[in-house]
């Protein structure tokens, strides 16, 4: 070998193509616009390629081939090899996850000559993932790494940026029955059900996390093998150094939770029920024997007696009483507290309420207290909302002030506290000089079955419910209550809103009397009238009067037909259950101008025998009277075909007002039948067809009238109804002559939505066929409908 530089050996220049293919770590050597020039054989061996397979290449592409990364792990890379160029330095990009449970971090040499990019040279360093070890694109510690591992009870696991599954624990393979390498890369939708995934609820989530930093979610989710559990998720964004890497994913199985809360609500439910029954029950079977001690009260003081045997009864009445408020009390609670307590919307008046809860409560004061009243002068006229529900949060509170106060003054004030454009905050104030209220005491004013003196020596009875009641009774009408000491003197102030709506029209008002009078088959709203009034003028018709009374309790039986006899009705029959009566409906369809009708009651109850008479078209008003009194009770009554409901104990006023509005009020159902019948024979333009078949329907109706009163053992025939009721026919016009047939005309579309009953005729066919009935209800306004509704007087 030849010197060197004057005799030495010449250096030996080794191959640097060679040195590059023999290096021992996996480099690519890049041109500027980032092709594949050259790779290494350690490379070429790592990746299983060949020379011919990557030359040439473009980098991005063939890493995505190879290595099939996330866009956000491929991104990585371009970073890297941007800020390398960027800045002439050697860069190594973050750790990028592969599908095939090995990852690798990218160091990036770029080579320049002068601002001349001339090649770059990447360097891949391998990192292996074990069952110990989680790759979640980002730098965490090892020790962390291997707890979340090997957590078995909960599902730990990180998503890229768009939601695709990087990293995979123990606990998650366990809960989703997913091995690493089948799940690593894919969607994690693939966990939610077809419901979930049509209404985009995977997307939703991650939406929603960035915004908000973290969602959480619970519902089912599926395993592998298609089972569902019921997990808890949730999805918290993971940001590093300010930017955002994915997201971490933490799913628990609460399966047995689950299953454990629908048997707890299963079991509430039927605890509710079992509640509401037992309230029922109760109910009717205190109510039944407080019908009759009550009306037999009421009978009582009606006779001639003593002033001592008055104030013995008086004190029998008012002690009845009491009871009955405890358990109405009680009832309201009941169906407050479960929610089922609705409010209605009427016309309201509350000068008139007011004046009326006053008068009421002023019998039961003392000679040394007395009433104030003051009303705002912006206080309207009338308003839109719950008179009955005003008036009892305010004879609550009058009715508290009464009792506690033994001289001084109640004063009652109400006013407009705010109004907008469609309603008013009214804001009602009661003021007494009272004993007042303990300090301490106060804070528990409103809570149920509290009592300010609970001390067996208290001077004051009560169920402590009654503050309650007004309490949610305020608050569902959209107002508040309070109390405060009164500043003046010794007392108490308590106070109350509601909210009302304004009505800014007569039409408005108009409109809601049309509405209440076309409530056909429902309880109407009982005027406030003078009962005396109406006393009076239904004693005028009670004796051509004929009423069935339907009641298995002798006592009560007693004490109805006492009522009854003491309003002037001297022809009462009585039915001891609901298949008699129904029998005796039957055998004289029309003789009976009202049925009062008892629920609960042996062989067939009131419900059945309701049903029974409006499917064989009888439809002579029925009246239920029952001593059930929770929420549903009266909408069953009408739904079996009853018109009205009176509860137990019956108020005597309250019956009074009841049959006056179905005997002086409403129109006899007897003449409904010749009022559609001679419409029909007023036909002139129907055709010949037409003609005889309506001929031919009345002869057929005319021949069954006949069989039945020939089938009906004694029953009365329409003339023979004519002779018993001459006097009745003389005051109030004719009756018609086909009693046993009931047709009503509906007077509009809303009068037939409010229908009680719709029942179709088992005996009598349509006068005409479909397609001409048709033509007559169209052209004249005529309808054929059966129904249980009684028409009120135009």
């Amino acid at each position: 070998m030849a010197d060197f530089a004057g005799g030495g050996t010449a250096p030996v220049h080794p191959d640097l193509g060679l040195l590059f293919d023999l290096s021992p770590l996996p480099s690519l050597l890049l041109s500027p616009s980032w092709r594949i020039t050259r790779a290494s054989a350690r490379f070429l061996e790592e990746w299983n390629s060949s020379p011919e397979a990557c030359v040439g290449q473009e980098l991005l592409a063939f890493v995505q081939n190879h290595l099939s990364p996330s866009p956000v792990h491929l991104k990585f890379l371009t970073t890297a090899i941007d800020d390398a160029i960027a800045l002439r330095a050697e860069r190594t990009s973050m750790l990028i996850n592969t599908r095939r449970s090995v990852s690798w971090r990218a160091r990036v040499i770029p080579y320049f000559k002068g601002d001349e990019l001339l090649a770059i040279v990447t360097e891949w360093h391998k990192n292996l993932s074990t069952d110990d070890e989680v790759q979640p694109g980002l730098s965490t510690d090892e020790a962390f790494r291997i707890l979340v591992q090997a957590v078995k009870d909960y599902a730990i696991f990180l998503l890229d940026t768009t939601g695709h599954i990087a990293t995979w624990n123990t606990g998650a393979e366990l809960l989703k029955g997913y091995r690493r390498d089948e799940i690593v890369g894919k969607h994690f939708s693939v966990f939610y059900g077809k419901e979930d995934l049509d209404i985009k609820k995977p997307e939703m989530e991650l939406e929603i996390c960035m915004r908000d930093g973290r969602v959480e979610d619970e519902g089912w989710r599926y395993r592998k093998d298609g089972s569902r559990f019921w997990a808890n998720v949730v999805i918290t964004a993971v940001y590093k150094n300010g930017v955002h890497v994915g997201f971490g994913k933490v799913t628990r199985d609460l399966t047995e939770r689950k299953s454990a809360e629908s048997r707890l609500i299963a079991a509430y439910e039927e605890s509710e029920k079992l509640k509401s029954d037992f309230l029922a029950n109760m109910s009717h079977e205190i109510r039944t024997p407080m019908h009759g001690m009550l009306s037999a009260c009421a009978l009582l003081l009606d006779t001639g007696l003593s002033s001592r045997q008055r104030d013995i009864v008086g004190i029998m009445d008012e002690s009845g009483q009491v009871l009955l408020q405890v358990i109405n009390d009680i009832l309201d609670y009941s169906k407050l507290a479960s929610g089922s307590f609705s409010i209605h919307s009427d016309i309201v008046g509350i000068t008139s309420i007011v004046t009326s809860v006053l008068r009421s409560v002023q019998t039961t004061l003392p000679p040394s207290v007395h009433f104030e009243m003051f009303l705002a002068p912006d206080l309207p006229r009338s308003v839109q909302g719950d008179p009955l529900r005003y008036r009892q949060i305010l004879h609550n509170i009058v009715g508290n002030a009464a009792k506690f106060t033994e001289k001084g003054s109640i004063r009652v004030r109400a006013g407009v506290q705010r109004e907008d454009h469609d309603s008013y905050i009214i804001m009602t104030e009661v003021t007494d000089t009272g004993i007042g209220i303990r300090e301490a005491a106060a804070a528990s004013l409103f809570t149920p079955f509290t009592q300010f003196d609970a001390t067996t020596t208290k001077q004051y009875k009560g169920t402590g419910l009654g503050l309650s009641i007004a309490k949610s009774l305020a608050e569902l009408m959209g107002g508040s209550i309070g109390y405060r000491p009164n500043p003046e003197r010794h007392g108490s102030i308590f106070w109350f809103t509601a909210r009302f709506k304004k009505i800014k029209s007569l039409e408005q008002i108009q409109d809601w009397k049309s509405r209440l009078v076309r409530k056909g088959g429902t309880i109407l709203a009982m005027p406030e009238a003078d009962v005396v009034s109406l006393r009076q003028k239904l004693a005028e018709v009670a004796p051509i009067k004929s009423l069935l009374l339907v009641e298995d309790n002798v006592i009560n039986q007693k004490v109805m037909l006492g009522l009854l006899r003491s309003l002037g009705f001297k022809n009462t029959a009585l039915a001891s259950n609901g298949s008699e009566a129904v029998n005796m409906v039957r055998s004289k369809p029309a003789a009976y101008d009202i049925v009062l009708m008892d629920i609960n009651m042996p062989i067939m109850d009131g419900h059945q025998a309701s049903k029974a008479m409006r499917d064989a078209d009888i439809r002579v008003p029925i009246i239920a009277m029952t001593a059930y009194a929770l929420k549903g009770d009266r909408e069953r009554c009408l739904e079996h075909g009853m018109n009205d409901y009176i509860p137990k104990p019956v108020d005597k006023k309250y019956l009074i007002k009841v049959l006056a509005k179905w005997l002086l009020q409403m129109k006899d159902y007897r003449k409904i039948f010749d009022e559609q019948m001679n419409k029909l024979r007023s036909y002139e333009s129907l055709t010949p067809g037409a003609k005889g078949h309506v001929a031919d329907r009345l002869q057929k109706l005319s021949l069954t009238v006949q069989g039945e009163e020939g089938e009906g053992g004694g029953a009365a025939t329409p003339s023979d109804r004519s002779v018993e009721n001459k006097d009745q026919s003389d005051s109030h016009g004719a009756q018609s002559s086909d009693d046993t047939i009931n047709v009503v005309k509906p007077t509009s579309q809303e009068e037939n939505q409010h229908t009680s009953s719709v029942v179709s005729s088992p005996r009598f066919e349509p006068l005409l066929p479909p397609v001409q009935l048709e033509m007559l209800d169209s052209t004249q306004d005529i309808g054929l409908m059966v129904t249980g509704d009684i028409a009120p007087n135009a």
